[in-house]
């Protein structure tokens, strides 16, 4: 988990991910053998069996390479180190992944959610006109620098007031594998935030969060807390209540391709390290394209 961490700069994420794919395999290992996994002598056979195991469980084909993914970079560890002469789990075959396209909002449903807060800031000042505003107006800035910038939530959670370039209208966003990357951000997610600054006793300044968990406090908002407040607005929006944060990142790379934009601009605005991940959404828009064909071609 050291080497992860800081030799390979993986995200907290990644380490806690494959952190508990390898105690998953070495809890399952010892339920069938009685002992801890001996990794420097398990066979092929073992990770084999482990895969069956999992096949039984009903988990995810995501889930199931998650956690070889997890043992695969493990044994390359430990032949590097010397500890192992061959990985055990080469040539092991994988179950292939689903292909789903990812889920998106129009742009109706993304400017019915971006309206959601203000909407329900007025309801609740029409019952209490002392409500507190700023947890509406934060929410309101962080919708939209979300959708304006393509962030992930925890991208955002981590953001501070020196990350900020209000005259160039840039974003300095540390991403996965703390790979930085400059995206812009449009002037209604910048008005949107200093909109909510100025309902603050005093502008956050330099390394302190964008966006506080509380109106007095000095921390960043969650990532959860993120997820729970958007689902409160998708409701109020008369939007599906299961959407997450990164949906909203979806909308954002499908409406910036359907606009016209090149495939590897996109790429360079969400920080995907591979072209091929991004170019899940140009199945987005083609299946759209093929949707309004045979719909309204007379010969389709």
């Amino acid at each position: 988990m050291r080497h992860l961490q800081d030799e390979r700069n993986a995200s907290v994420y990644t380490v806690r991910n494959y952190s508990q794919a390898l105690n998953d395999f070495a809890l399952w290992y010892e339920s069938q053998a009685k002992q801890g996994p001996p990794w420097e002598t398990l066979g092929r056979e073992d990770f084999r069996g482990f895969l069956r195991a999992l096949g039984r469980k009903g988990l995810s084909r995501a889930a199931t390479q998650l956690r070889f993914s997890a043992l695969r970079s493990f044994y390359k560890f430990l032949v590097r180190r010397g500890i192992v002469v061959a990985s055990p789990i080469k040539g092991i075959a994988m179950p292939k992944q689903e292909k789903r396209l990812p889920r998106f909002l129009t742009l109706e449903q993304m400017n019915a959610l971006l309206e959601a807060p203000l909407r329900d800031l007025a309801a609740h000042q029409a019952a209490s006109p002392d409500h507190d505003r700023s947890p509406f107006l934060r929410d309101v800035a962080v919708l939209e620098t979300i959708y304006s910038c393509g962030l992930r939530v925890s991208e955002l959670s981590a953001l501070r007031v020196s990350d900020l370039d209000l005259g160039e209208q840039l974003v300095r966003v540390l991403g996965k594998g703390k790979k930085e990357r400059q995206v812009p951000i449009g002037a209604p997610a910048l008005e949107a935030i200093q909109c909510y600054w100025r309902e603050l006793a005093a502008p956050p300044q330099g390394d302190e969060p964008v966006f506080r968990a509380r109106r007095e406090q000095n921390t960043p908002v969650s990532p959860r807390v993120i997820q729970l407040r958007l689902k409160k607005y998708l409701v109020s929006a008369g939007l599906d209540p299961h959407l997450t944060p990164h949906k909203l990142r979806h909308s954002y790379a499908t409406h910036l391709l359907d606009a016209g934009a090149d495939l590897r601009s996109v790429q360079e605005l969400l920080g995907h390290a591979h072209l091929v991940t991004t170019q899940v959404y140009t199945h987005v828009s083609t299946e759209r394209l093929k949707k309004a064909y045979y719909k309204a071609h007379p010969r389709s």
